[in-house]
């Protein structure tokens, strides 16, 4: 019986490719999306890769936990899942953090830390149970340097980050494995890539390709390492 990855928050970009990547290795694909518009094409672009797709979003907890429920029926126990729903064109919007009092921050860390929290919650006492299995999320490089554009969601995504290497460090003697892929760029395909790139907002992001960020996944997966970081930016150095 194959393994089987569940992709949360799944897009053209980088969850397509995650579930590429580690469809060659003989998983089980689940691709989880809000909505099933793309999910045909998904499918199609996943030709000899057993990939199955479900609708639900992921960052609502009742949600997330029937998802996850239908997916262990259907295709069995998960071994790995890669969470990646967050991101700034659907979340509270960005604040400059200069402005941004304790609801904005509080938005930022409802739609970035607490999706991650309640999906760690719902599936980690299963891996404990059978001392295997493997967390995988998504960050944002400003939760590593300070970026100010990025205001009130860089405390967030610098929660996020030491969320993760900290379970990761918790975990590891238990035989669960957490990683986080800190990510500054477009990443090619995606949906943020899209729409920033439809606007002039008077400055440059390096891109960042989905495939070669998804071929670091699986060695942090295979390897069990905390973090990856893909910078296409050129990032100040605080002092």
């Amino acid at each position: 019986m194959s393994k089987v990855l569940a992709v949360l928050g799944v897009g053209p970009g980088l969850g397509l490719s995650i579930a590429h990547r580690f469809g060659r290795e003989g998983f089980t694909t689940a691709l989880v999306s809000r909505t099933d518009t793309r999910h045909g094409t998904y499918r199609a672009s996943l030709a000899g890769i057993d990939a199955r797709t479900y609708t639900a979003d992921v960052t609502d907890e009742p949600q997330l936990r029937a998802v996850l429920a239908r997916i262990k029926a259907d295709a069995g126990e998960l071994d790995a899942v890669y969470f990646g729903p967050a991101d700034a064109t659907s979340g509270p919007g960005i604040t400059p953090l200069p402005e941004a009092g304790a609801a904005a921050l509080g938005a930022s860390f409802a739609s970035v830390v607490l999706p991650a929290a309640n999906l760690v919650q719902a599936v980690l006492p299963d891996l404990l149970a059978r001392g295997s299995g493997s967390l995988l999320f998504a960050g944002g490089l400003s939760g590593k340097y300070p970026m100010p554009m990025l205001g009130s969601l860089a405390p967030a995504s610098a929660a996020l980050r030491m969320y993760v290497l900290t379970l990761h460090a918790a975990l590891r003697e238990q035989g669960v494995h957490a990683g986080i892929l800190t990510i500054g760029g477009l990443i090619e395909r995606g949906d943020i890539h899209r729409v920033f790139t439809a606007q002039d907002h008077g400055f440059t992001v390096g891109t960042l390709d989905p495939d070669a960020i998804a071929d670091r996944a699986w060695r942090l997966y295979v390897e069990r390492e905390a973090e990856a970081e893909f910078n296409a930016m050129a990032v100040p150095q605080a002092r």
